[in-house]
C-alpha cells in the first residue's frame, strides 16, 4: 500500500529508515524489533493524522445554564441526560426565547460555533496527538539509524560491511583451514622422518619419503595445479589480507562506533521515559463529551454549548495502542543499555574460532573492531569465524607461500645460482614476500642469501638441501620448525646475519654448534649494554671466525668461552669507542684480529699478549704514536701489520725489532719522515706508504731483497733512490702523484716489474730502458698518455698487450 487513506505517502517517511541492505548484519534482534515497533508506531501516527486532516471535526449543541450556576463537562453529562428524555424541556421557555435578528443563518452559526469550539475548547493533546506520534516515531528512527549515517561512523562501518562480505565469500577461507590441517599432519611426518633419518645409516634416508614420491614431490604436483587454477583466487585472497590489516590498524586506535552506539541508545531511553510519562498522564484528555462557551447570545441566544468529538473514542483507543507499542521499544532499548555494560564490547576474544578452525595465531581484538564483531555474532556468529581466518598469520603465510611457488618456479630459481667469492653455488632472493617452497627443491644449492624479505619460515622440508653450507640473513626475519633448527646446527658452516637492530637477530643463531664463521652485523641500543645478546656465544664451541659489525663499548664476555677454536676476531665499530679489551688476552689461539674504526688513540697493550697472532689490522682509528709498538717483538708470529687511515705522524726507529714482518701498510697517515731503520725488517714482501707526507725515502732500502709490492704514492717525493732498483724481487711498484722530474733508467733492473703507476709527475719524458722491463706492459704502464706516445714505436709495440 503505497499510501495511507490517500493522503500521505508512505515513502515520505522511508528515508528515515532506509539503509543498506548489508547493514542488517550490524543489526541484533532488539534493534530489528525496536524497527518493526517503531514501523507500527509510525502506521499509528500515519492513520490518527490521515484522520484528523480529513474527518476529525466537533459537534455542539446549546445548552441552557441558569444564572449563577457554573458550566462545566458535567453540566453536558445532564445535558445529554435530557436529551435522552424527550418529554424534559430543553433550553429556555416560550417567554425566554431569543429575540435577535432572523437571518437565515443558522447553519453558518453553527459551523463558526464548531470550528470556536474546536480551537478553544478541545485539549491540545486531543488534537495534536497524532502529529506527536509521528514526530517522536521519527526521532526514534533517526536515533536508531545515525550511526550508520554520521560520516565518522558510516565510513569504517561500510569500509567493514564490504571487507566482512568478501571474506565471508572468498573460497580461500574454506581452503586456509585444511591447509594449516594438512601442514600439521605433513610437518609431524618429516619431524618423525627426520629424527629416523639421523639415527639410521645413509642409506636408509629414503625412509624419510613415503610410497609414491617424497613429501615434496607430492606438495609440488598437489599445489601446484591448485596455484595455477586459482592464481586470481590468491591474489584476491592476498589484497584482502593488507586490507583486513589496514583496516584493523585505523579501526583499533578508537571507540567513537561504541560510543556513538552508547550515545544514541541513552538518547533513546531518556526519551522513552520522558514520552511515556507525559502520555499517560495526558491521554485521558481525549473526551468524548467537550463543554464550551462562546460569547455569541446576542446572535444565537446562547453562551455556552455542549460538544461531541467524534474521533475521540477512535484516538484512545489509539492512544492506547500507542503507549503498549512505546513500553515494548522502551523495554528493548532498556535491554539495550543492560547488553552494553554488563559484558567488555570493547575486546573480542577468537578462542572460539581457534578451536574450531585449528588456526592457533588468530589474535584478539579490540575498541570498534571488538564492539562490531560482538554486534556481528549476534546476527551469526559464522561471519566471525570465517573472517578470522583473514586475521591469521598463518594463513597468509599459506597463501603466499602458494603464490610464491606458482610465481617461483624451479627453473626461475636455477637461472638465479651464481658461484659467491668462496666458491659456493649461492641463491639471493631479495625482497620477496617469502620464501618459494620450491627453493627446497635445488638439491644442489650450497649458500643461500635471504635479503629484506618480510616473513621466512624454513618448514621441515629444508632437510632436502643436503649441500647447504652458508646461509645469509639480511634484514630477514626466519622462524625455524624444530627439524629445521636440527639440519642447521648439524649443516650450516657459515652463517651471516645483518640487522638494524642487534636484538632482531634470530636467537636460533646462537644455538648452531656446527658453525665455522659467524659474522654478525647490527647496532646495540642503549638499553641493551652493548653487550647483551652477545653472552650466548658460549654455545659455538667449534667457531674459528668470529666478526662483528656493530656499536660495543667493550668486547662481550663471551668471545673468551671460545678462545680455545677462535682464530679470527674482526671488530667493526663505526667510530664507537672501544673502551674495554680485556677479554681478548684471553683469546690465545686467535691468529688474525682486526679492529676497524674503533676510535682507538693508541695499539691496545691487550694485543701484545695474543703469541699466536699472525695478522693485526687497526684501520680508521685515531692512532697518533705507535711508541709502543716494540711490545710486538713478543708476537713472534706477526707476520702482517696494518696501520692504516690513522694519524700516525712518525715511525719509531725500535720498528726494526719486528724481524718476522712481511706486511706493512702505513698508509694515509700524516708520516713526513721515515727512518733508515724501517728497512731493517727484511723479511717485507709488501710495504704500502701511500698518501703520506714523505720527502725523501732515506738511504738502506736496497737491503728488501724480498720486497714485491712497493707503494708511495700521493707524497712528496722528487726523486727515487737508486737502491730501490736493487729489490729484484719488486713486482709492483707505485710512485704516482709526487713530484718526480725523471725516472732513473736503472728502471731496467726490475725484472719482474709488471705494474708501475706514474700519473701525476711532472716527468719531462719516460727513459728508453723502460722498454727492457720484460714483464710490464702497456696495461700495466700507467702513465699519462702524452708520454707514452712519445716513446719510440718499436717500444710501445713490444709493450702492447699480447
Amino acid at each position: 500500500m503505497s499510501t495511507l487513506f490517500g493522503m500521505i505517502p508512505v515513502a515520505e517517511f522511508k528515508q528515515f529508515t532506509d539503509q543498506q541492505p548489508a547493514f542488517k548484519v550490524l543489526k541484533p534482534w532488539w534493534d530489528v524489533l525496536a524497527e518493526y515497533i517503531t514501523i507500527a508506531m509510525l502506521m499509528i501516527g500515519v492513520f490518527g493524522c490521515t484522520l484528523q486532516v480529513t474527518q476529525d471535526k466537533i459537534i455542539c449543541l446549546p445548552n441552557h445554564v441558569p444564572d449563577g450556576t457554573t458550566f462545566t463537562g458535567a453540566s453536558c453529562e445532564d445535558f445529554t441526560k435530557k436529551r435522552a428524555n424527550a418529554s424534559e424541556p430543553i433550553g429556555p421557555s416560550a417567554n425566554q426565547r431569543m429575540n435577535g435578528l432572523k437571518n437565515n443563518l443558522d447553519l453558518q452559526q453553527y459551523s463558526y460555533i464548531n470550528q470556536m469550539c474546536y480551537e478553544t475548547a478541545l485539549h491540545w493533546y486531543a488534537k495534536y496527538f497524532p502529529y506527536l506520534v509521528v514526530i517522536h516515531t521519527l526521532i526514534f528512527m533517526a536515533c536508531t539509524s545515525f550511526w550508520f549515517k554520521f560520516p565518522g561512523t558510516s565510513s569504517k562501518i561500510e569500509h567493514f560491511i564490504s571487507i566482512l562480505s568478501k571474506c565471508f565469500d572468498s573460497p580461500w577461507t574454506t581452503r586456509a583451514i585444511s591447509e594449516v590441517s594438512g601442514d600439521n599432519q605433513e610437518n609431524a611426518f618429516l619431524e618423525k622422518g627426520y629424527r629416523r633419518r639421523k639415527s639410521s645409516a645413509p642409506s636408509e634416508t629414503a625412509e624419510l619419503n613415503p610410497p609414491g614420491g617424497s613429501v615434496s614431490e607430492k606438495k609440488v604436483s598437489e599445489s601446484s595445479p591448485v596455484s595455477l587454477l586459482d592464481k586470481k583466487e590468491g591474489e584476491q585472497a592476498k589484497a584482502l589480507f593488507e586490507k583486513v590489516k589496514k583496516f584493523r590498524l585505523h579501526v583499533e586506535k578508537g571507540d567513537i562506533l561504541y560510543t556513538m552506539y552508547i550515545r544514541q541508545t541513552v538518547l533513546k531511553v531518556f526519551k522513552f521515559l520522558v514520552i511515556i510519562a507525559y502520555n499517560a498522564a495526558l491521554v485521558s484528555n481525549i473526551s468524548f463529551i467537550v463543554p464550551c462557551t462562546v460569547r455569541m447570545e446576542d446572535m444565537t441566544g446562547y453562551d455556552h454549548f455542549c460538544c461531541n468529538h467524534t474521533k475521540a473514542h477512535l484516538f484512545s483507543k489509539l492512544a492506547i495502542c500507542y503507549i503498549c507499542f512505546l513500553g515494548i521499544y522502551g523495554m528493548t532499548c532498556l535491554y539495550t543499555l543492560y547488553w552494553l555494560f554488563h559484558r567488555p564490547l570493547k575486546e573480542y576474544s577468537f578462542q572460539f574460532a581457534r578451536n574450531e578452525t585449528g588456526i592457533s595465531d588468530i589474535p584478539d581484538v579490540k575498541n570498534d573492531f571488538a564492539f562490531m564483531l560482538h554486534l556481528i555474532d549476534q546476527y551469526d556468529s559464522l561471519y566471525s569465524k570465517r573472517f578470522a581466518v583473514f586475521l591469521s598469520e598463518v594463513s597468509e603465510f599459506r597463501l603466499k607461500q602458494i603464490n610464491l611457488s606458482h610465481e617461483w618456479t624451479v627453473d626461475k630459481l636455477r637461472q638465479k645460482l651464481q658461484t659467491n667469492a668462496q666458491g659456493r653455488l649461492e641463491l639471493h632472493l631479495f625482497m620477496l614476500p617469502g620464501l618459494p617452497d620450491t627453493t627446497f627443491e635445488l638439491n644442489e644449492l650450497q649458500s643461500l642469501k635471504l635479503e629484506l624479505l618480510k616473513d621466512v619460515t624454513f618448514p621441515p622440508s629444508v632437510t632436502q638441501l643436503a649441500q647447504l653450507q652458508e646461509l645469509t640473513l639480511i634484514n630477514s626475519p626466519v622462524k625455524l620448525s624444530f627439524t629445521s633448527l636440527m639440519f642447521f646446527r648439524e649443516q650450516l658452516k657459515v652463517m651471516t646475519v645483518k640487522f638494524d637492530d642487534i636484538k632482531d637477530i634470530p636467537l636460533w643463531t646462537y644455538n648452531l654448534r656446527g658453525l665455522e664463521e659467524l659474522h654478525i652485523s647490527g647496532l646495540f641500543s642503549p638499553e641493551m649494554g652493548r653487550a647483551g645478546t652477545l653472552e650466548n656465544l658460549r654455545e659455538l664451541r667449534n667457531l674459528k671466525t668470529l666478526t662483528l659489525h656493530s656499536n660495543i663499548s667493550k668486547l662481550p664476555p663471551s668471545v673468551s668461552d671460545v678462545a680455545a677454536h677462535l682464530q679470527k676476531l674482526r671488530i667493526y665499530n663505526d667510530g664507537t669507542k672501544l673502551v674495554t679489551l680485556n677479554n681478548l688476552k684471553k683469546l690465545f689461539s686467535v691468529q688474525e684480529v682486526e679492529l676497524i674504526n674503533c676510535n682507538l688513540e693508541r695499539i691496545p697493550h691487550a694485543v701484545f699478549s695474543l703469541v699466536n697472532m699472525q695478522q693485526l689490522d687497526l684501520k680508521d682509528n685515531q692512532l697518533q704514536s705507535i711508541a709502543e709498538i716494540i711490545s710486538f717483538q713478543h708476537c713472534r708470529k706477526l707476520v702482517c701489520l696494518k696501520l692504516w687511515h690513522n694519524h700516525i705522524s712518525s715511525i719509531p726507529e725500535h720498528f726494526r725489532k719486528l724481524k718476522t714482518l712481511e706486511q706493512l701498510d702505513l698508509s694515509h697517515n700524516r708520516i713526513e719522515v721515515l727512518p733508515s731503520q724501517l728497512f731493517q725488517c727484511s723479511r717485507l714482501h709488501t710495504l704500502d706508504l701511500s698518501y703520506n707526507n714523505i720527502q725523501v725515502i732515506p738511504p738502506g732500502m736496497g737491503v728488501l731483497q724480498s720486497l714485491q709490492h712497493f707503494a708511495i704514492s700521493h707524497n712528496s717525493l722528487e726523486a727515487l733512490p737508486n737502491e730501490i732498483f736493487f729489490c729484484k724481487q719488486l713486482r709492483v711498484l707505485k710512485v704516482g702523484h709526487n713530484k718526480l722530474h725523471r725516472l732513473s733508467d736503472r728502471v731496467s733492473w726490475l725484472p719482474l716489474l709488471s705494474t708501475l703507476d706514474l700519473r701525476g709527475n711532472p716527468l719531462q719524458a719516460l727513459p728508453l730502458e723502460i722498454g727492457q722491463c720484460p714483464v710490464l706492459k702497456r696495461s700495466g704502464l700507467l702513465v699519462e698518455s702524452s708520454l707514452y706516445e712519445a716513446l719510440p714505436l718499436e717500444i710501445r709495440e713490444k709493450m702492447e698487450d699480447q
